[in-house]
């Protein structure tokens, strides 16, 4: 019994010796403390972060010596040896710059951004927290060419160095590893179902193709953004803003956004995180009743067609609709259209959590990860029309096994569109509830026709007779507001045959696994990385979208790709990087395609690098591109994928008596050029024979869409004069086979070239409107730079100022019927001003954004954009004893509006509070 005892004591002793326990705090060179640092063991995953005060407690199963490494980032890292138990270590950290810090996204793997091997742009801690912006992906905007097109209030669309609308189908986006562009629409939708602020660890950007090793949707830029780790950020954070969004259209609206963040870190072996986040707001109201071009300019126009009006794009040629009677006159009418504000409550909302668990079985780097997200909300999309997104919700899964030289991960991305609808068939179809095209016409018309047979008794002009016909057409006419009109909206908007309805339904998702290894701890004489993905698409929009009507459709495509990496020590002053990347990529519609990417990089004196770059991009043709089945109004898109082109079919009434039935081929092998149709009916109109009229007709017939390739030139300077960063980077692209829409016109009867009866269709409006998606045959080219500075003055205020040029090298005159969408103003100037403490837990800045005037093309409207400049700033308080940090903010603070894309609502001002808990 006595042995028994002896032992059991001597275990228990060395169990006690074995805790050691280290404490201490992390100040900068200012001894201002410094929240959130990491202190880890040098070797191990054994580790902890300071909190509010800066001070630590770390605990661990290992007897000393062992060494002990604080970090954070903006600052370099210190180590210090522990030698005994209880040790003190107070460490003081020197701020570094920008350059010092490390991204992942250039290369893969981890290295300073100043030795990046390409343009990459990093918004890390310190710029979230400082931010002027409402948020922190709004605060991208500041960054060195970074567009965000405003579509909405929860929606934003960035670009960079041009060719985006708000389907930015060329520029991708990572959330933790996973893609979270949605499967219906191919594109990000900001960060309505994205990350909370509290959870954000860094974010970086890839300007430019990344293709060679990210695939065929890293095409004109790339964003990462990665959450904080439950082994490292433990505890519960969370905050909450309010404010007021105003708007001239809008007023004066309540804004909310509120998250929260729960970490635990159980062991060393497992660890899970929650988050939650809501937001709640008033969209910018889009009120712009200007006439788009080729219709009537205002109202008053008997051919109006406002781009916030929906109903009036429903337009007949009263002469030709009455058979040919002399009393009426040849011109278009268009049906009377309602306001965008009476079709939609302008809710703005995001509600999304995720979840997560990590499982470290043996105490080390190998981590075994589950993450869940989903996210729903409401926010208004602009595509070839204005889209209510309500309700869409949207989920991923993903479960990814890593250490600190590979990962391989597999997901799943899922939609619903919930309760979306298309305005403009809502307005349309509303107006048919009350009376049916035909119908409306023909009150119209024989109104218009007695006045003149009466012998216009009352000397009305023709605008007045106008007037009276519209006004006997719409009589009965449901007013918004009215139980009738809520009744037919509420039949509409949840019928998805937009013949009567304008409801969308989808419930695509697509599945992607990728992984990637890297050798380098192997081996010393070349860093070698090997990496694959696979996605497969499933499109289920039950025919509302896609031509998936009676089964969802399925296709798939792979990639792989390897990376050579070398870095030379060419003497004491010089240093040189080179990588070498090549990526191979199939879809099963297209042959596959080799990306190849080289880059050089040399360091000279430490504080300088030049670096140059050669790379190949291509992207595959998206879902809508090869699938979609949409008629719009004013076009019917069809995509171009060889099963698609039969599967939309339609019958047409025609003006000559007749009923004809035809497939989206007519787009690609029966059609005319929509610019020598208008060429056609011009001349026609001004009274040129039909045969010599006939001459201005040319072939249309789009070729079936291709992968679009670029080729990417880069060079680029990054270094430190005195206390100046200085970041340049020069590019030029150039495009082949460069996607985009066109817009053809099929006639219902005759064979284009026949010079009869395809003639005789399009002189009598038999014909059909389609947008298709093809591939250019012009050279289109792209180039520009940016430059940023950044310094500190005045004793330790940071300023930053960067400007970029961006420039579109295309012939639109020589191709009219193709449209690039470039829509990038050619300069951009942006500055910030502020300072972190300005006195003790005090700290401001400012943001200044000018934008120069630029032209806008996309599918629901092209027009001017104005130059325009916006002033952000906001000032920050914090309390360490109640570990908050409160602000005070406003965007756009001149009250000056403005617009960055034709038929969205004026950009307004924000005024907001905000209260930040333990969000070190």
């Amino acid at each position: 019994m006595r042995s028994i005892l002896s032992i059991l004591l001597l275990f228990v002793c060395s169990i006690t010796y074995s805790q050691t326990t280290i404490s201490g705090s992390v100040v900068d060179n200012n001894s201002q403390p410094i929240p959130g640092a990491n202190v880890i063991v040098v070797g191990t995953s054994s580790g902890t972060s300071t909190d509010f005060d800066g001070n630590f407690t770390l605990t661990l199963d290992q007897n000393p010596p062992f060494t002990l490494q604080a970090s954070s980032i903006g600052f370099g890292s210190v180590s210090e040896q522990v030698n005994e138990n209880n040790q003190v270590i107070n460490f003081i950290l020197e701020e570094g710059t920008s350059l010092d810090e490390v991204v992942i996204s250039a290369s893969r793997t981890p290295e300073r951004i100043f030795e990046s091997p390409v343009t990459v742009e990093r918004f890390g801690l310190k710029e979230i927290k400082n931010t002027a912006s409402a948020d922190f992906y709004d605060g991208l905007e500041n960054l060195k060419g970074v567009d965000v097109n405003t579509n909405s209030l929860t929606f934003k669309a960035i670009n960079t160095r041009g060719f985006a609308t708000f389907a930015n189908t060329r520029f991708m986006q990572l959330v933790d590893g996973m893609d979270n562009s949605t499967p219906a629409l191919n594109f990000p939708i900001g960060n309505l179902v994205g990350m909370n602020e509290t959870d954000v660890q860094s974010v970086e950007l890839l300007p430019g193709a990344a293709s060679a090793l990210y695939g065929a949707n890293a095409f004109n830029g790339i964003l990462f953004m990665r959450s904080k780790s439950p082994f490292d950020h433990t505890g519960i954070s969370g905050y909450y803003k309010q404010g007021i969004t105003s708007q001239d259209a809008a007023g004066d609206n309540t804004y909310r956004d509120a998250g929260i963040r729960v970490a635990h870190k159980f062991s060393e072996k497992f660890a899970a995180k929650v988050n939650f986040g809501w937001l709640k707001g008033t969209d910018w109201v889009a009120n712009n009743m200007q006439g788009k071009p080729g219709g009537g300019a205002t109202r008053a126009s008997v051919d109006y067609d406002g781009y916030n009006v929906y109903g009036d794009e429903v337009s007949t040629n009263i002469h030709d609709a009455s058979g040919g009677l002399g009393v009426v006159p040849d011109v278009v009418v268009s049906r009377t259209g309602y306001n965008e504000t009476d079709l939609t409550d302008y809710n703005a909302e995001s509600v999304k959590a995720d979840w997560g668990l990590y499982y470290r079985p043996w105490a080390s780097d190998f981590e075994i990860q589950y993450v869940g997200k989903v996210g729903t909300g409401s926010t208004i999309y602009q595509g070839t029309n204005r889209y209510y997104i309500d309700n869409f919700t949207q989920q991923q899964h993903k479960i990814e096994v890593r250490n600190d030289n590979f990962f391989l991960r597999g997901y799943v991305v899922a939609d619903k569109a919930g309760d979306s609808y298309d305005m403009v068939f809502t307005g349309i179809n509303i107006n048919r509830a009350f009376k049916s095209d035909e119908d409306w016409f023909g009150d119209y018309i024989s109104t218009y026709a007695g006045i003149e047979l009466s012998g216009n008794p009352q000397g009305l002009t023709d605008e007045q007779k106008h007037a009276a016909a519209r006004a006997v057409a719409d009589n009965g006419r449901f007013a918004p507001g009215s139980t009738q009109f809520n009744n037919a909206f509420n039949r509409v908007i949840q019928d998805p045959d937009f013949s009567k309805g304008s409801q969308f339904k989808d419930a695509s998702k697509y599945y992607h696994a990728d992984g990637n290894y890297n050798f380098s701890h192997l081996w010393d004489a070349i860093e070698v990385q090997v990496g694959g993905s696979y996605r497969r698409y499933s499109l289920n929009s039950s025919g509302t979208i896609y031509t998936d009507y009676n089964e969802a459709i399925e296709y798939s495509e792979f990639g792989m790709y390897t990376q050579l990496q070398k870095q030379l020590e060419l003497n004491e002053s010089l240093k040189l990087k080179l990588t070498g990347s090549l990526r191979y990529d199939k879809s099963e519609f297209f042959d596959g395609f080799f990306s190849p990417r080289i880059s050089a990089g040399l360091t000279v004196n430490e504080n300088h690098n030049i670096r140059a770059s050669y790379q190949t991009g291509f992207r595959n043709p998206t879902t809508q591109d090869l699938f979609i089945g949409l008629d719009a109004g004013r076009a019917i898109l069809v995509g171009s994928a060889p099963t698609n082109l039969d599967r939309y079919v339609r019958t047409y009434d025609a003006n000559d008596g007749n009923r004809y039935t035809q497939s989206g081929a007519a787009a690609y092998n029966n059609s005319y050029t929509q610019s020598s149709v208008l060429a056609f009916e011009a001349a026609r109109k001004t009274g040129t024979p039909l045969a010599e009229a006939s001459q201005l007709l040319r072939v249309g017939n789009s070729n079936i869409v291709e992968p679009e390739q670029v080729t990417s030139f880069e060079v680029g300077y990054r270094g430190k004069l005195n206390s100046t960063i200085i970041d340049l980077s020069l590019y030029y692209n150039k495009y082949k086979d460069f996607i985009s829409g066109e817009n053809v016109i099929a006639p219902l009867y005759g064979q284009v070239g026949d010079n009869a009866l395809s003639v005789d269709a399009i002189d009598s409006d038999d014909y059909i409107t389609y947008q298709t998606y093809t591939n250019s045959d012009a050279d289109i080219n792209s180039y520009g730079g940016s430059i940023g500075l950044s310094t500190k003055v005045l004793n330790g205020f940071d300023l930053g100022v960067n400007y970029t040029y961006t420039k579109q090298d295309f012939d639109q005159a020589a191709f009219p019927d193709f449209r690039t969408n470039f829509n990038t103003p050619e300069h951009k100037v942006k500055a910030s001003f502020g300072k972190t403490d300005l006195f003790k837990n005090f700290g401001f800045n400012v943001a200044w954004r000018w934008s120069d005037d630029y032209y806008w093309q996309a599918t629901f409207g092209d027009g001017d954009i104005p130059a325009y400049h916006t002033l952000d700033a906001q000032l920050n308080y914090r309390v360490p004893k109640i570990k908050s940090s409160f602000k005070v903010g406003a965007t756009n603070i001149l009250g000056d509006e403005y617009f960055t894309a034709i038929g969205t609502g004026y950009i307004g001002s924000m005024y907001y509070v905000s209260w930040t808990i333990n969000n070190l």
